[in-house]
């Protein structure tokens, strides 16, 4: 990491937003890659708050990020990484505690759950630690995620949605030390008094998969865009899930949505032409009304090249917009919808319903 790239994350730390934006500016005049800088955000990106919350909002988002990028071309990738670093700038910090490494005696998992029944941050983080260590992360994963199962109702999916993608970070950047994930993680748990086993929910899912997609894409607002985001954070821990695990997982996200009822949004006139230029989407992105956006994206879905447009257009569009403060479920919730369109292209009023859910969110809070 170069010494430009350390002052960054010192800026970032200290929330000078006006330092962190001319350094992230002058490290791409110095021609370093816009996403190697994203890479070197890991330990910063797991300090980030988002108060009066508890959910590990930006720590989630800083994984959904390299979802994202894949969608871009090279020129694209800094606007996005602006955001990113104005993001974690203007929030406040967790403090992260020096690293205690315990003595060489077997972690059990019973002993995390009683740290953290007892509010114990840092011990918990330790014992994660030593277990981790020991070659056993895919089972502190599976165990983290199960315990955040039993939780839907109370963390409006967070207890899953943010733990998977914070683990799956963990679990991949092993250039990076663990430990300021783990305080994260250990915060959380302990704030959020997440300490039960769930007993296993094993009973048959629907013959029809598609009905409890479709009713999670149906309504609008935070709470059932929280019912898209925690069924695409499911699907992206599946390997680390037994069958039974998974199954239940799925059945702890319908139980979640309860008997919320399955209203598909169909629009009022046929897709637009396709729109080959971003400017031409932008065009209509920017005036901020959700049916025409629908209608000018729908006539991409047919074909991967359409479906990689319409991740370019969305996260250009995003950036275009930034002016210095968002939500991070724009974030969160346009990987969420992306996952949908490229799991369910084939399913229109999936589809439909999902872009309509995520974009109703993001216009109405944009404004």
């Amino acid at each position: 990491m170069t010494r430009s790239v350390n002052d960054l994350l010192e800026v970032i730390q200290k929330s000078d937003l006006k330092k962190s934006n001319n350094l992230f500016q002058k490290n791409i005049e110095l021609g370093i890659d816009a996403w190697e800088i994203h890479n070197s955000l890991f330990p910063v990106a797991q300090q980030v708050l988002n108060p009066p919350y508890i959910n590990p909002h930006l720590p989630k988002m800083y994984r959904i990020y390299r979802e994202l990028v894949q969608y871009l071309e090279n020129d694209d990738i800094p606007s996005l990484v602006n955001l990113e670093i104005c993001e974690y700038t203007r929030r406040k910090k967790l403090k992260i505690p020096p690293k205690i490494v315990l003595t060489s005696s077997p972690v059990s998992f019973t002993d995390i759950q009683t740290a953290i029944d007892n509010n114990d941050l840092e011990k918990t983080a330790a014992l994660l630690y030593q277990l981790s260590i020991s070659g056993d992360i895919r089972t502190v994963a599976r165990k983290l995620l199960l315990i955040g199962s039993g939780y839907l109702d109370d963390s409006l999916g967070h207890s899953v949605s943010c733990t998977a993608f914070i683990l799956l970070e963990m679990i991949e950047r092993k250039d990076q030390e663990l430990w300021p994930a783990l305080i994260t993680l250990s915060n959380y748990f302990c704030k959020g008094n997440f300490t039960t086993n769930p007993k296993l929910k094993l009973q048959k899912v629907s013959e029809n998969k598609t009905d409890a997609m479709l009713q999670a894409v149906s309504g609008l607002g935070i709470v059932n865009l929280h019912h898209t985001i925690t069924r695409y954070a499911i699907e992206r821990v599946r390997t680390l899930l037994t069958p039974e695990e998974f199954a239940h997982m799925i059945n702890s996200w319908i139980d979640f949505m309860g008997e919320k009822q399955t209203e598909p949004i169909t629009l009022k006139r046929k897709p637009m032409k396709t729109v080959d230029k971003y400017s031409q989407f932008y065009d209509i992105f920017s005036r901020l009304e959700v049916e025409p956006t629908v209608e000018c994206l729908a006539g991409m879905l047919t074909t991967s090249t359409g479906r990689q447009r319409i991740g370019r257009f969305l996260i250009k569009g995003l950036c275009d917009l930034y002016q210095g403060d968002y939500d991070p479920h724009y974030l969160t919730g346009l990987g969420s919808v992306l996952w949908v369109i490229n799991s369910y292209w084939h399913e229109g009023s999936i589809v439909t319903s999902a872009v309509y859910q995520y974009l109703d969110y993001f216009f109405k809070h944009l404004i």
